[in-house]
């Protein structure tokens, strides 16, 4: 019984999909997204999620897993995909995981979460000590709460999201910043069992730019900007990670007349092509790869 993970993975517009939908059907395989937005059902067009077509020629797991105003957690990703293993494992069918979206890429080799359980009354504590006092109130905290000499190794003090994690963390357990630390890179490599083979999809910088420009004029002849007010009257704006999202962020704005519409595609062409740069860095540095292909 083969126990080996095939992973497709490329900045925005690479060609994934398409790419994995062809290894897959070679393979006889099934696919597993490892994409943060896919996961919410309603949120097709702007993630440019495959199609019911697609998905009826090849098995296709972690898509459409929950409605787009409910907040899914790299947590719930890793169990949802750990019992789609095991599944496909005891079936004998091969997996090629496509994707993907930081944290629930970087899962599959590196720990990313020690499942720490956080009380609903820290949360509320540290938010209201943000409202009281502000980011540097935060700092100050989370320094009262640890020995004096901590040098908070790894944790960037002026990012206020970093730090009001990790307070909520030490709150939560009673424990220093170095003992978490410490505890979390003692966690064991996750699936180490299975083989693990990484292609990574690699094109030139302009070639990229241009199938970004024509993905996202595409997109928007789809029926993004309906997409959007269908996903609006069902409350996504709940959901920051769905409604912040690039493509759904804009049409946003445009539609609530913060942003022309001559300029509402060259905004979303602008902000993917700086993701795209930040991906292609993140994949080299983060992820192990065993081949790049251009001409797929």
């Amino acid at each position: 019984m083969e126990k080996k993970l095939r992973f497709i993975v490329g900045p925005t517009a690479s060609g994934k999909t398409e790419f994995a939908l062809r290894e897959a059907t070679r393979l006889g395989a099934a696919i597993l997204s490892c994409d943060s937005l896919c996961v919410y059902r309603g949120m097709d067009i702007g993630t440019a999620k495959p199609t019911p077509v697609e998905q009826a020629v090849v098995p296709h797991y972690g898509i459409d897993l929950v409605e787009p105003c409910l907040a899914y957690s790299v947590s719930r990703y890793i169990g949802y995909r750990n019992q789609v293993l095991n599944r496909l494992l005891r079936a004998g069918q091969p997996v090629v995981v496509v994707g993907g979206s930081g944290f629930y890429l970087k899962s599959y080799f590196k720990p990313v979460t020690d499942e720490l359980d956080i009380p609903e009354a820290v949360t509320q504590r540290v938010e209201h000590i943000r409202r009281e006092v502000g980011e540097h109130g935060l700092i100050e905290v989370l320094k009262s709460c640890n020995p004096a000499d901590e040098t908070f190794e790894g944790l960037d003090l002026n990012n206020p999201r970093r730090v009001e994690k990790s307070l909520i963390r030490c709150l939560s357990s009673g424990k220093s910043y170095a003992e978490l630390r410490q505890e979390f890179r003692s966690l064991p490599v996750p699936l180490s069992d299975y083989e693990k083979e990484v292609v990574l999809i690699s094109r030139p910088v302009e070639e990229m730019r241009a199938r970004n420009r024509a993905r996202v004029g595409k997109m928007l002849e789809a029926g993004l900007v309906d997409e959007v007010r269908r996903l609006r009257q069902v409350g996504f704006e709940k959901n920051a990670s769905a409604c912040g999202a690039i493509g759904y962020r804009e049409v946003l704005e445009y539609l609530d007349g913060k942003v022309g519409q001559s300029e509402l595609e060259e905004l979303i062409i602008i902000h993917t092509n700086q993701l795209m740069r930040k991906q292609r860095t993140w994949l080299r540095h983060q992820i192990p790869i065993h081949r790049e292909i251009s001409n797929c």
